[in-house]
């Protein structure tokens, strides 16, 4: 597959690492000229292309959205539309908030297809990732997609339901931050086992 990431700081290399062990063709891009991020990208994940977001999405079977919350509504939606896009950022909104963090995700990024994953552990814990269990949450087209790439990088993909069901691996929940194999995360999400 030809996966993008969008953000050169600690969770993007780490997944285009990952991706790139498992054959898959990657790009990378930061905020600004390519140029800036190209010796972090060789010196951390080394076979990445650094590109401009623009450029790394218009090519891409895969976008993993790896940024900061507060970069995410300079992106330009259209370029998504058509996309699996892996939602990997976290927010903390206030309790009351009446939407998830990949909610709001969706429905800026009209016709792109979002999943929540890999954003409720920490990127220091994804490497190694064998046997990792990582909580998957959106349409099952979509899920079902992801949770291959997952498998491919070596995770245990362990779906929760629909986007809406993406609070549940988001700041405060019991998961959130929890480097667990399956049966562990079962115990933590009971969502887990309403969705096998």
């Amino acid at each position: 597959m030809k996966i993008a990431v969008l953000g050169a700081g600690h969770v993007g290399p780490v997944v285009a690492r990952l991706a790139l062990a498992a054959g898959h063709t990657m790009t990378i891009a930061g905020s600004g000229d390519p140029a800036r991020i190209a010796m972090i990208t060789e010196f951390l994940a080394p076979g990445a292309v650094p590109l401009t977001a623009a450029d790394a999405v218009a090519d891409a079977d895969l976008v993993v959205l790896a940024i900061p919350w507060h970069r995410f509504p300079s992106l330009e939606p259209a370029m998504f539309a058509g996309k699996v896009v892996v939602d990997a950022m976290n927010h903390w909104p206030p309790a009351e908030a009446p939407l998830g963090t990949s909610e709001d995700v969706a429905r800026r990024l009209t016709g792109a297809h979002v999943v929540k994953t890999l954003n409720h552990i920490a990127y220091q814990d994804m490497e190694p990732a064998a046997g990792r269990a990582v909580g998957v949450a959106g349409p099952a087209d979509a899920v079902a997609v992801v949770a291959e790439f997952l498998r491919g990088l070596g995770f245990d993909p362990v779906p929760v339901g629909p986007l809406t069901a993406g609070r549940h691996l988001e700041p405060g929940s019991p998961l959130f931050g929890v480097a667990a194999r399956r049966d562990d995360f079962e115990n933590l999400s009971p969502l887990a086992k309403e969705s096998e």
